[in-house]
C-alpha cells in the first residue's frame, strides 16, 4: 500500500491548532499539578468502584445533607468532586484527540518510510547501472540496514 493517508490540514488549520495548544499551556501553566512517580504511586487514582463510591456520598450531600458528617468541609469537598468531573471530561476529550493525533502520525510515518525504502531501492540500482552520485548515497544509507549474523544456539538436550 502506498500512500495510505494525505494530509488533509491545512496551514492555517495547523496554525490555529498551534495557537489553541498554546493557549491551553497557558491557561494550566500554574494550575495543574505534576506528581513524580512516587507521588502518583503514593496518592493512585481511585478506581471505578470507588468513584461510584464517591459519586453517592455526593448524591446524598445533595439530596440528604442532613445525613452527612459534621467533620468533612463540605465546601472544599464540592469545589474538589466539581474539578475532578471536569478534569476527566477535559482529559477523555484530549486523550481521544491525543489518540488520533498519534494514529494520523503513525500512518504519515508509514508513508513516509515506505517511500524512503523505494528512493533506497532506486539508489541501489542507480549505482548498479553506475550512475553518478549514487555510490556515496548508498554508502551513507547503508548504516540503517546493518546486517547481523544469528548465531545458532545451541540446544539444551544435546550432549
Amino acid at each position: 500500500m502506498r500512500n495510505i493517508i494525505q494530509d488533509l490540514l491545512t496551514q492555517e488549520e495547523r496554525d490555529q491548532a498551534e495557537s489553541l495548544v498554546t493557549q491551553l499551556e497557558t491557561i494550566f501553566i500554574d494550575k495543574l499539578s505534576a506528581l513524580t512517580e512516587k507521588e502518583r504511586r503514593s496518592y493512585k487514582a481511585i478506581n471505578e468502584t470507588n468513584k461510584l463510591f464517591v459519586n453517592k456520598i455526593w448524591d446524598y450531600r445533595q439530596h440528604s445533607s442532613v445525613l452527612s458528617s459534621p467533620d468533612v468541609d463540605w465546601e472544599e469537598f464540592e469545589k474538589d468532586y466539581k474539578a475532578r468531573v471536569f478534569a476527566e471530561n477535559l482529559l477523555g476529550r484530549v486523550e481521544s484527540l491525543a489518540y488520533r493525533l498519534e494514529s494520523t502520525k503513525i500512518l504519515h510515518d508509514y508513508d513516509n518510510y515506505q517511500d524512503a525504502l523505494n528512493d533506497y531501492s532506486y539508489s541501489q540500482y542507480s549505482k548498479g547501472a553506475g550512475k553518478p552520485g549514487f555510490t556515496e548515497k548508498v554508502a551513507e544509507l547503508k548504516q540503517f540496514f546493518a546486517r547481523t549474523k544469528s548465531v545458532p544456539t545451541p540446544n539444551a538436550t544435546e550432549e
